[in-house]
């Protein structure tokens, strides 16, 4: 059996700004599927992920947005980057701006749902398409997002495991938007439960495009 390698996010090579019309079309359509997906979770009514419950409670408390609240913590995010010399990318930029707008196009399109089971189907569906969005622009190599970056710039300064940085972001992250009065419940923790698969699947999915392309019958 012929064993195809691809690009790994652990050796991705530097940040790219330059870009093909192609790894541009999948970078912006991962950050807008990604947008899509957690707009569906806010929808659902059943909590949100970490960063969209802190969006979600800087909203209440502010006249921004849900999407809006995200693009301001994104950039708050990105200048932090400064002192821990993260090296942003062409899909840095693109992250902070095109998620939190992908967030509000949707929670104008997509109503309050009825019943229970259309939004637990919301909300497992959010999650789904949060985690192709994240293998489809994560796969372009086009520099980490801004909660990513950090996660990154502060394991490079303190020494510490990506675990324990990881953790310790999202649940403060968790903490404030919980406490500024965001929607936290049993779809944060399916989140917590659900992303890392939905995210492999994501991935999955792009390097099937990345090593065969979307044309190739026998993919």
């Amino acid at each position: 059996m012929q064993v195809v390698t691809t690009p790994s996010l652990a050796v991705a090579p530097a940040p790219l700004w330059r870009s093909s019309p192609a790894r541009t079309v999948r970078l912006v359509s991962g950050l807008t599927v990604f947008g899509v997906g957690d707009a569906l979770i806010v929808r659902s009514s059943l909590g949100n992920s970490p960063w969209t419950v802190f969006a979600e409670g800087l909203s209440l408390q502010t006249p921004l947005t849900i999407g809006g609240a995200s693009i301001l913590i994104g950039l708050v995010l990105f200048a932090i980057w400064v002192p821990l010399r993260v090296r942003p990318g062409l899909g840095t930029v693109l992250n902070v701006f095109l998620i939190g707008l992908a967030i509000d196009a949707t929670l104008l399109v997509v109503g309050e749902p009825s019943g229970l089971a259309v939004r637990v189907a919301l909300l497992l569906g959010g999650i789904g398409l949060v985690g192709v969005g994240s293998g489809l622009y994560l796969g372009t190599h086009h520099g980490p997002g801004p909660r990513d970056g950090l996660m990154t710039g502060l394991h490079r300064a303190t020494g510490k495991p990506i675990a324990v940085i990881r953790g310790l972001i999202e649940i403060s992250a968790l903490t404030v938007g919980a406490a500024l009065g965001g929607t936290l419940g049993l779809g944060t923790l399916a989140f917590a439960l659900l992303i890392g698969p939905a995210v492999q699947v994501g991935l999955a999915l792009d390097e099937r495009i990345w090593t065969r392309g979307v044309s190739d019958p026998t993919g």
